[in-house]
C-alpha cells in the first residue's frame, strides 16, 4: 500500500466558479452556515475569501451595515440624509476655501507679472486671446 500524501494546494479566487461562490453566499445568508462553517465544509483556505464573496455577491449593504433588501424606517432615512447633509456641508466649506485660495493665488501671480513687466520693461502677457483675432490676422495664419 502506497503512502497517502496530504499535500497543501494553494487556491486562488479564480479556482472557484461564480456559481459555487453564489451558492456558498446564499447558504450563509439563509443562515444554514456561518462563514467559518462554509470554509470548513468546502475547504476554502483564505480567511477573507468568503467575506469578500459576501461583499461582492451578497444582499447585505456593507456601507450602511443593513441588508439592502430590508426597507429602512423613516428614522433611518432621516439619519442617513442628515449625515449626507453634514458631509456635503463639509465638502462645500472645503471647496469654498480652495476657491478662495486659488483666487488669491491668481491675484498674486498677476501682481508678480505686473512687477516683472515694469522691472524688466518687457511684455510678458499676450496682447490678445485667440478668439479676438481680427480678420487680417486670421488670413495670415
Amino acid at each position: 500500500m502506497e503512502g497517502i500524501k496530504n499535500e497543501y494546494v494553494r487556491r486562488t479566487q479564480k479556482d472557484y466558479s461564480v456559481s459555487f461562490k453564489l451558492s456558498v453566499v446564499s447558504e450563509i445568508e439563509r443562515g444554514e452556515l456561518s462563514v467559518t462553517g462554509a470554509q470548513r465544509k468546502y475547504g476554502i483556505q483564505g480567511n477573507a475569501t468568503v467575506i469578500n464573496w459576501l461583499r461582492k455577491y451578497g444582499t447585505f449593504d456593507w456601507e450602511n451595515q443593513t441588508p439592502s433588501n430590508m426597507p429602512k424606517s423613516k428614522d433611518q432615512k432621516i439619519l442617513e440624509l442628515e449625515q449626507k447633509i453634514k458631509l456635503l456641508e463639509k465638502q462645500k466649506a472645503l471647496l469654498e476655501k480652495q476657491a478662495e485660495t486659488s483666487d488669491k493665488k491668481a491675484i498674486f501671480f498677476d501682481m508678480m507679472i505686473d512687477m516683472a513687466e515694469k522691472e524688466f520693461n518687457i511684455p510678458i502677457r499676450k496682447n490678445s486671446l485667440p478668439e479676438q483675432l481680427t480678420d487680417s490676422q486670421k488670413n495670415t495664419k
